[in-house]
């Protein structure tokens, strides 16, 4: 084989292989747990135990969050974006989909970072979402060799676009995800803040809880690929040109993924101002 020939499959396969998974979770407190593990209370229903501990936790909270430690929490949905080693969409996927059983969901997370061995891409992924996927894990024992080997140091393979924008926590980055999807057009929360998240639960609303997710993966993903102009690794029309075929990927994913509709429609030209 002509040595022109190997090179040029060697770059096609490597513009094409998975080498990165763009991870967002969604998230209820367990009230179980709670009542197991909290002072008082040992006789409170794991509907009880949550409204108790939301309620301590406003109290407790400057600005008034009922949002509760990651210890207590176990995911509800994991979405799943696939991205080449040339930052193209490869494909998307919310776990477990359409039954969305956590044990199910943490084990095929698990399963499917091992397969691919990419790199992670979240948002406050190191503070959060990541956390809560270990402790998923230690409470099935479901293993991930290599990622518990290599992931105990800052400088890992996980990018943590919440890290990476504020210099590891040198600054506050208010507005979060939403503010920086929409300085780039798209877009950003919609109709849903994760703090209905519980409540749409207990609504059975597992569904409309995975659309959620999938669309903030979505960001992340944006985000990530304008992250990437910044480093050096794509250059804006290289980036402009991404996005152009990221959409025609999610419009032909409308059917499969309804949500998609929407998100597409608030979707903007990315204009920058002043």
């Amino acid at each position: 084989m002509a040595t022109a020939e190997i090179n040029s499959r060697s770059f096609a396969e490597s513009s094409t292989r998975t080498a990165f998974l763009v991870v967002d979770t969604e998230s209820i407190p367990d009230g179980r747990l709670l009542s197991l593990v909290k002072e008082g209370y040992e006789n409170l229903s794991p509907e009880e135990a949550v409204e108790r501990a939301q309620a301590e936790a406003r109290e407790k909270s400057l600005n008034g969050s009922d949002f509760l430690p990651v210890s207590f929490h176990y995911p509800i949905a994991v979405c799943v974006l696939r991205v080449g080693a040339d930052f193209s969409l490869q494909a998307i996927s919310c776990l477990d989909a359409p039954l969305y059983r956590p044990r199910d969901i943490v084990k095929k997370f698990w399963l499917g970072l091992s397969h691919y061995k990419a790199k992670l891409v979240t948002f406050n992924g190191r503070g959060f979402d990541m956390p809560l996927l270990e402790l998923a894990a230690f409470r099935y024992g479901y293993s991930g060799r290599d990622y518990f080997m290599n992931s105990r140091n800052r400088f890992n393979g996980h990018i943590d676009l919440l890290d990476w924008l504020t210099n590891f926590g040198a600054c506050r980055l208010a507005g979060g995800l939403d503010l920086l999807s929409k300085l780039i057009g798209k877009p950003g929360k919609m109709d849903i803040s994760g703090d209905q998240v519980y409540q749409m639960w207990r609504a059975g609303k597992l569904q409309e809880i995975n659309d959620y997710c999938l669309c903030d993966t979505l960001d992340t993903y944006f985000v990530f690929l304008r992250s990437r102009v910044l480093t050096g690794d794509i250059t804006l029309e290289q980036e402009e040109t991404l996005v152009a075929k990221s959409r025609e990927f999610l419009e032909q994913k409308a059917n499969e993924f309804p949500i998609l509709r929407t998100y597409l429609a608030h979707w903007s030209d990315g204009s920058v101002w002043p």
